[in-house]
């Protein structure tokens, strides 16, 4: 059993590496304003960014799904990493050496299954590489070289032999302390007669990447005709590899892709190689399997779907081919991209363009020039005899309700009106009306839902889903109260220096709103406002830890990322929201005192009536100081 990771150690992971620079390899980030980065949540699918980064504080937090945390938190939940897991692989990045109690640290053991099952494929990739030079290897650089690609680059790509023996790599890796375990779970091995033998043999080698660089699986090309195997063969699902989840090519492509907000999505892996060469860096493909929904949400978080944003598929002109774009339009209204097709006129892939006619023709092709819906429809519509009325109308109902699933009104109008000039209906607003009453059908029967509820209680950004979290009324903004005890808490988080030592003589009770008692008592727990201003960024770390559960840790992370809602934060300010927090507190205490003064005066009880007239005495005194001298009076 893995031993328990130092606990100084962890914070210095902690501290050594910047969230921005670690999300940032994930999504695309943009200024939010006050210090903080936004971007597109990771955790569930959003159209505008309500994720939020602050570098300042080593947090993030999504005001759509209530994900957030610090940085080990987000490598966690991102790559569903055990916390040790997670800890060590930043502290790869940050070069720190962790130490484990509980019987020290033996890296053949006490390491998670993640971890090294990326450590075999780390260690896999290099063994390739290196065997690509070796004589056996000559038919896979002879390969490459056949379609213009030199030893550059396949040293840019990763690019390997896998030998053509039973059990090179097995050896190998055996020899490096991975057991036969983690090399079948792994997917570089698989069970033969006497144990483990290799998976790739005698085959060239592209290692697949995820979004963060790590080597999760490789796609083998076929080099000799006696093998029987297929012409492309694929590491198979493991707990590292989906193929439904990697676009290989992503990990050189991301930072383009971010920068141009443009996407080339390709079908191989050789066309990525020809692209990227040609200047198109920005191109990807899928390993193994048709783009899909899992895809989509890849390229929306380095996309940030704004309005310029663009994705560009490029297939084959053959029937395949054709097939691939229409499977693609089905799921062209999961961006919010512009999305093309690029077809070579003559049919070539961007591979076979290259060499035939240089870098220059592979950048004209990815050049957007016909948009996929457009495709698509023509595809359906070549289907039918558009001379009689009875083809006009039957092309009509296949293709109107392609036209019908567009979201947007306006986008939805202008492609109806092109469909009725494809199929040569002179009454477009015929068309225009049968593709919006489709559409009207379609949301009252379900099958196209409209935008989602958008949330209007909260200061974050408005988002399409709104989570609960915590039982009971949902917490109303609009209610000064409620506004007041958020921008305290706030500023107990991220500026405790502002409100100390004062902070700390306030009760969870003077705090209406149930999760921002539960809050208060989380920082008084972590030792309050007052060692805060002294911590620093551990502050934070130790009012986490001091939450009694993931809800409550939620709304820390909450309130330490919002924005506070005055652009000049300073002690008056400060000063401002400690007294209307502390004033209701105590107008609400004088309004049960008068009602017990009340029902004790019919009661005719004078020596309690006298004890409660003089607690009213001494808190309206008290609220009269406090509206004439402000914080002072606290």
């Amino acid at each position: 059993m893995a031993g328990r990771i130092n606990d100084e150690d962890v914070k210095a992971v902690r501290d050594a590496v910047p969230i921005d620079a670690v999300v940032s390899e994930y999504l695309s980030l943009r200024n939010a304003g006050g210090g903080n980065l936004k971007g597109l949540c990771p955790f569930h699918d959003e159209k505008s960014p309500s994720f939020q980064v602050s570098p300042a504080k080593g947090l993030f937090h999504c005001f759509g799904c209530q994900e957030g945390g610090d940085t080990i938190t987000f490598v966690r939940k991102v790559d569903h990493l055990t916390f040790s897991e997670a800890v060590e692989r930043l502290a790869a990045k940050a070069g720190i050496t962790l130490r484990y109690e509980e019987g020290g640290y033996n890296p053949s053991h006490q390491r998670g299954e993640r971890i090294r099952l990326i450590e075999a494929h780390k260690a896999a990739a290099e063994f390739y590489a290196g065997q690509l030079e070796g004589p056996e290897a000559e038919i896979g650089r002879r390969f490459l070289a056949e379609r213009g690609f030199d030893q550059a680059a396949a040293g840019h790509f990763g690019i390997g032999y896998s030998p053509a023996g039973w059990d090179h790599l097995t050896r190998y890796l055996r020899g490096q302390g991975f057991t036969d375990k983690e090399l079948i779970t792994s997917g570089l091995a698989q069970d033969g007669r006497r144990g483990p033998v290799d998976r790739f043999r005698g085959r060239l080698m592209w290692p697949i990447r995820d979004i963060g660089g790590e080597v999760v699986g490789f796609g083998a090309r076929r080099l000799r005709e006696d093998d029987n195997g297929p012409k492309y063969l694929n590491t198979p699902e493991t707990p590292v590899y989906r193929k439904s989840q990697v676009l290989y090519g992503i990990d050189l492509a991301k930072k383009d892709i971010a920068k141009a907000s443009r996407a080339v999505v390709v079908e191989g892996y050789t066309d990525v190689m020809a692209c990227h060469l040609a200047g198109i860096t920005t191109a990807v493909a899928t390993c193994g399997t048709s783009f899909g929904q899992d895809h989509i949400k890849i390229l929306r978080r380095l996309l940030m779907d704004n309005g310029s944003a663009r994705v560009i598929f490029t297939f084959d002109g053959d029937a395949a081919g054709q097939k691939a774009a229409l499977r693609a339009f089905e799921d062209d209204q999961k961006f919010a991209a512009e999305t093309y097709i690029a077809i070579a006129p003559d049919g070539m892939d961007p591979c076979d363009l290259r060499l035939a006619k240089g870098d220059d023709a592979v950048a004209d092709l990815v050049e957007p020039r016909t948009p996929l819906f457009e495709f698509a429809l023509r595809q359906i519509v070549s289907r039918y005899d558009l001379e009689t009325p009875a083809g006009r109308a039957a092309a009509l109902d296949e293709a109107g309700p392609v036209v019908a699933r567009i979201k947007s009104a306006s986008s939805q109008h202008e492609v109806a009106v092109q469909l009725a000039g494809m199929l040569g209906i002179l009454d477009t607003q015929f068309v225009v009306r049968r593709v919006a009453q489709l559409a009207r059908w379609a949301r009252e029967r379900g099958g196209e839902p409209g935008p989602a509820p958008r949330r209007t209680d909260g200061p974050g950004p408005a988002v399409e889903t709104s989570a609960p979290r915590f039982s009971g009324p949902a917490l109303n903004l609009r209610s000064p109260a409620f506004t007041t005890e958020r921008e305290l808490l706030k500023l107990a988080l991220q500026r405790p220096e502002l409100v100390s030592p004062a902070f700390d003589a306030y009760g969870s009770d003077e705090f209406t709103a149930a999760p921002y008692a539960a809050v208060r008592e989380a920082i008084e727990e972590a030792g309050g406002a007052e060692l805060g201003a002294d911590l620093g960024m551990d502050y934070l770390t130790r009012v986490r830890d001091a939450a009694p559960d993931d809800t409550v840790r939620a709304m820390v992370t909450e309130l330490a990322v919002e924005a506070i809602r005055r652009r000049t934060v300073d002690e008056v300010y400060a000063g401002e929201q400690l007294v209307k927090v502390r004033l209701r507190a105590v107008e609400r205490r004088i309004r049960d005192l008068q009602g017990t003064f009340t029902r004790v005066a019919a009661q005719g009880d004078q020596q309690q009536l006298s004890s409660v007239q003089n607690e009213l005495w001494v808190l309206q005194q008290y609220d009269r100081s406090l509206r004439n001298n402000g914080a002072e009076a606290l």
